[in-house]
């Protein structure tokens, strides 16, 4: 089977993409705007994409066309947002935070997380998180309809001592359970199921 993605099957891309390329890693955005509203917002189109410098880039849809989510226009006008990522045990209260309130309204106080003060950013991270990035934007790109945000990583924030081995510098799997966004429209994966392969010399 071939899919043309330039023809016939062009409006069909998402659901054919974000069906296959899977499991793919949430983040949950906090930004706020320049009157200090916070806002929240999960998307699975993301990943940390660098090291030197730390950058991790994600892409936000449009509200409607032509008119950003909320995340994307507070990123433009602040250059500042957290992301937070997502476990088992905060899954339910991020897909709250996916639902479409008003431009404005707190998705935090809706789904019952507790914001938390950043080191060195506006922007709240989520206290209930397994781990935290504080993020400065570097560029938006914009192709067509998409629009790339990449961010430097300021900071991190992890939730406890158990998830993050500050002897070997590793996370520690028995304790850090992050879940994974799969195909539409609601379905996601669990993480325990992992085995190791170590690379070849």
């Amino acid at each position: 089977m071939e899919l043309d993605l330039t023809g016939p099957h062009r409006d069909d891309a998402y659901m054919i993409l974000a069906g296959l390329v899977t499991p793919r890693p949430i983040a949950l955005v906090t930004t706020m705007d320049p009157e200090g509203r916070v806002n929240a917002a999960p998307f699975s189109f993301f990943n940390v994409l660098g090291d030197s410098p730390p950058i991790v880039g994600f892409c936000p849809g449009d509200r409607e066309p032509g008119v950003p989510k909320d995340t994307a226009r507070n990123i433009r006008l602040t250059h500042e947002f957290v992301v937070n990522l997502v476990d088992e045990s905060i899954a339910e209260k991020m897909n709250l935070c996916a639902a479409s309130l008003p431009p404005g309204e707190n998705e935090l106080l809706h789904a019952g997380f507790t914001p938390v003060a950043s080191s060195v950013i506006q922007p709240p991270r989520i206290g209930e998180a397994p781990a935290s990035l504080e993020c400065r934007s570097h560029s938006i790109i914009e192709i067509g309809d998409n629009r790339l945000i990449i961010g430097e990583v300021l900071r991190v924030h992890v939730r406890d001592d158990r998830v993050f081995d500050t002897e070997k510098w590793h996370v520690r799997p028995e304790f850090y359970h992050p879940i994974a966004r799969m195909q539409a429209p609601n379905w996601y994966a669990k993480t325990r199921d992992m085995f190791e392969m170590k690379r070849p010399r």
